[in-house]
């Protein structure tokens, strides 16, 4: 037995379309084109339900970093060689819209809103996340695992964010072959 009143929540497509709007907007305009207003007259989709399923910019950048998709990985057994895979597919990306674009939004909207920090953490978190992975796999300690992703990520994520130039694609394969060889080491 159906019940009558409003579905649970939009359809597939509505939820495409606002989304599709909601990364456009952010990526030419930043998060506080992010409102519920901004999106009903992009999209056409009906006023009611943009607010009641993206009420504020926050749940918009919220669903967004939800169906970002994760390129799909495979291991050769060989850390170095791993890493680099997962530096050469990290500087595409930081280069690459909408990955470096989302990320530089969300650092302006978690300096404009500090409610969204989480969100810009769990971002970076998700781009980091492979070469944690790769670690693990390889048998890294915990603490030397931190270390390494810090190496090998940190100065292409400044590169990327803070001063708007091309990632040092170059010097992060060096460090990931300086950080393997501590590793081993170890």
């Amino acid at each position: 037995m159906t019940r009558p009143g409003r579905p649970a929540g939009p359809t597939d497509d509505t939820t495409t379309v606002v989304l599709t709007a909601a990364l456009e907007l952010l990526l030419t305009e930043g998060a506080v084109a992010l409102t519920p207003q901004r999106l009903h007259a992009v999209t056409g989709v009906s006023r009611s339900t943009v607010y009641r399923h993206w009420p504020t910019p926050r749940d918009f950048l919220e669903a967004l970093i939800a169906v970002a998709p994760l390129p799909p990985r495979t291991s050769s057994g060989d850390l170095a060689r791993d890493l680099h895979t997962e530096v050469d597919l990290l500087c595409n990306r930081l280069r690459d819209k909408p990955v470096g674009g989302f990320l530089q939004a969300l650092v302006a909207a978690a300096s404009a809103d500090p409610s969204t920090a989480d969100l810009r953490r769990r971002y970076v978190g998700d781009l980091l996340a492979p070469f944690h992975d790769t670690l693990r796999t390889a048998g890294v300690k915990a603490s030397a695992r931190e270390d390494a992703v810090a190496a090998i990520v940190s100065p292409l994520l400044v590169d990327a964010l803070l001063l708007d130039r091309p990632t040092a694609r170059a010097r992060a394969h060096r460090t990931v072959d300086e950080t393997v060889a501590r590793v081993v080491r170890a």
